[in-house]
């Protein structure tokens, strides 16, 4: 019996690895995510921030699909696999166009990503064998329809008219999915038809969690070895890389381990994972931030800091314990009070980040951190957690 029960857990956790391919797509999803912080570090402005959330939506919605649907059709069939290499290669061409989306590469960028998904719908129309595929693909079709008139003609404009149309698409898109894609006589997709559930959703959206700090080390170490070696960015570094070790350290800590447990106890997991996926883009969102922060306070740890500078230095861990608390409350029904206070802390120095060099900065939001992980650890250690999902229906 013993035997038994050790084989069931270990077939479970075998379901619960991600397929090769899968990991061959979040390699091309490291290059995108790499192509937006530089992107967003050469345009540092307001407008550059909304240009690169945009994006990152964008890629975000693309990765998250083809994980859901994939996950239904079979990951272990050879034409699944196909379809998948063909979103990599599709998605690779869309992270190359990014430095150039908002200038003179608009409309590639929005042919190749209306490509992926129109794509990936025939594929689940018309080869895939799943029963719910044709319905579920069918209400998809009619969104991306009424987005995709929003990319092409944010495409075909110039200037502030590409951001407003674009991010209006994709609100259109992310607006549809949170209802279910509904569509007259095909109704609204429901959560069975996804079959979310188990293990392998929340492994993955650990490993797009692991996709983005590997562009954050990735970003600040090729800044690092592209300018001349001082002891001021070699503390830089340490800074930069400890506030990533941090960044990770808390998310594990607890509901990042317990998200699995959370969602089998969920009365609707289906429905918990999707609001998984929000907690998730908003800290990728803040790794994003941090990336960017890296590679300024790297090339320039001592100087002073603009504004625009205070906003990535501070605001990226702002924007990452956000969607952390989101998770805490998804897994647990309620925020850790450290989010809150780390929150108030970082608010709190941003008045003073002006008359402070950028490793500074960097290094108090880094201390804000590492209180933020001693108190987890703390609390982990004197009070056990269990899973309490919210109702989220």
């Amino acid at each position: 019996m013993a035997m038994a029960a050790e084989g069931g857990a270990e077939t479970a956790r075998e379901s619960e690895r991600p397929f090769f391919v899968e990991l061959f797509l979040d390699l091309v999803y490291v290059f995108a995510l790499v192509s937006l912080t530089k992107t967003l570090v050469n345009d540092l402005s307001w407008t550059g921030i909304a240009r690169t959330l945009v994006l990152l939506f964008a890629f975000a919605l693309i990765w998250a699909l083809t994980t859901w649907v994939g996950g239904t059709s079979g990951l272990e069939r050879a034409s699944v696999q196909s379809h998948i290499i063909g979103v990599a290669a599709a998605s690779l061409l869309l992270a190359a166009v990014v430095p150039g989306a908002f200038h003179d590469r608009g409309l590639l960028f929005a042919a190749t990503y209306l490509f992926i998904h129109f794509g990936s719908i025939s594929y689940f129309l018309f080869f895939a064998r799943d029963p719910a595929g044709p319905r579920r693909s069918g209400r998809i079709a009619f969104w991306e329809a009424v987005a995709a008139v929003g990319w092409i003609t944010g495409g075909l404009s110039d200037g502030p008219a590409r951001l407003g149309l674009w991010a209006l698409a994709i609100l259109i898109e992310y607006a549809a999915g949170a209802f279910g894609w509904p569509v007259p006589g095909l109704g609204r997709s429901q959560s069975l038809e996804w079959r979310l559930g188990g293990g392998r959703v929340p492994e993955r959206y650990r490993q797009f969690i692991v996709v983005a700090f590997g562009a954050a080390v990735l970003t600040t170490g090729t800044t690092f070895s592209q300018h001349e070696y001082t002891l001021d960015r070699g503390y830089a570094l340490v800074v930069v890389f400890t506030i990533v070790v941090l960044m990770w350290r808390i998310y594990i800590y607890r509901a990042g381990e317990l998200l699995t447990e959370a969602i089998a106890r969920s009365a609707d997991p289906a429905l918990l994972i999707r609001a998984a996926a929000v907690c998730h883009l908003a800290m990728v969102a803040g790794i994003v931030g941090g990336a960017v922060a890296g590679e300024l306070v790297v090339a320039r740890p001592f100087g002073d800091t603009p504004p625009s500078w205070a906003a990535v230095l501070l605001g990226g861990p702002a924007l990452y314990l956000i969607g952390r608390a989101l998770l805490d409350y998804t897994v647990f029904g309620r925020i850790s009070r450290s989010r809150v206070v780390g929150l108030v802390l970082l608010a709190a120095i941003a008045p003073a980040s002006a008359l402070l060099p950028p490793i500074l900065v960097a290094l108090l939001a880094m201390v804000v951190l590492a209180l933020i992980a001693a108190a987890n650890l703390v609390s982990t250690r004197l009070h056990a957690r269990t899973p309490a999902p919210p109702a989220l229906g």
